[in-house]
């Protein structure tokens, strides 16, 4: 059977779109791109504008920022601490409206809806004592800044101390949450430590990430009160894209988007948001 150019160049066509899906990884039906590996990194109490442009986070900003989908409308839900990170990890703030310990919750989770559909979570707090630690503080750790503590679904081991952070990132779970202790999350210090911590502690995976289909997020639990709650929300690894994104999103938006990238089905305020899909390369 005789080739024809017009055959040549059809199937030309066809391998280089099966390279470009191989190379982009798995999209799911929502826009999302599945990644390898999430690190999701929250930080305290500072409003956009004291982080962006600020001298104070040369990190953030000129590598962080610099390099990956920076949103300039992210607002956290409420104050004070603990009700954000419930809301960015199950989608409500299950009612709490203060930084009260200890709490137990049955509601459906992040961590329990990867764990259900066969991926992995993790969450790493940096100062946390021990292994499934459930004490309300020690030392420089706050279980109010640990939400996956509180819910009963989510199984103990999967509550650790940063010293478990991996240097192989290929053993992390599909999603992780890093927590900061009170001092490097520039909660009790200020910002230039919490950005030192950043490049110090999260810079590898960050640089990792931009080639092994894996995503790093930076946002922060709630602003200083000083510009309605706005704080800095930044996407970075591979296939986000560069740039300042301009739609309104809030720690609900965060979850669902991840969510959607995993499959997931939303919970609770999530349903009420769509995903990011407009960062995607």
């Amino acid at each position: 059977m005789r080739i024809t150019r017009r055959v040549i160049v059809a199937i030309t066509a066809m391998m280089l779109s099966i390279v470009a899906a191989i190379t982009a990884g798995p999209v799911s039906a929502a826009g999302v791109p599945r990644p390898d590996h999430v690190v999701v990194v929250v930080m305290e109490n500072h409003s956009y504008n004291k982080i962006i442009g600020s001298s104070s986070a040369p990190y953030i900003n000129n590598t962080l920022k610099a390099g990956g989908a920076s949103f300039t409308q992210s607002f956290a839900v409420t104050h004070p601490s603990e009700p954000n990170y419930l809301a960015l990890f199950s989608g409500s703030t299950q009612s709490i409206t203060d930084d009260s310990c200890p709490h137990t919750f049955s509601a459906e989770n992040l961590g329990h809806q990867l764990v259900a559909a066969g991926d992995t979570f993790k969450g790493y707090s940096e100062s946390q004592p021990s292994v499934g630690y459930t004490g309300c503080h020690s030392g420089s750790y706050y279980r109010k800044h640990n939400p996956w503590v509180n819910f009963s679904t989510v199984p103990s081991s999967a509550n650790v101390p940063l010293t478990q952070w991996p240097t192989d990132f290929t053993t992390l779970p599909a999603v992780s949450f890093v927590i900061p202790n009170i001092c490097n999350d520039m909660h009790d210090c200020s910002v230039s430590t919490g950005d030192t911590w950043l490049k110090n502690h999260i810079n590898t995976y960050a640089q990792w990430a931009k080639t092994h289909n894996s995503t790093l997020i930076l946002t922060f639990d709630e602003d200083d009160s000083s510009q309605s709650n706005q704080v800095s929300t930044i996407f970075y690894g591979q296939h986000v894209k560069t740039g300042s994104f301009s739609e309104h999103i809030t720690h609900y938006t965060v979850l669902r988007t991840i969510q959607d990238g995993y499959g997931l089905a939303c919970v609770a305020n999530s349903c009420g948001v769509s995903a990011i899909t407009d960062i995607w390369s």
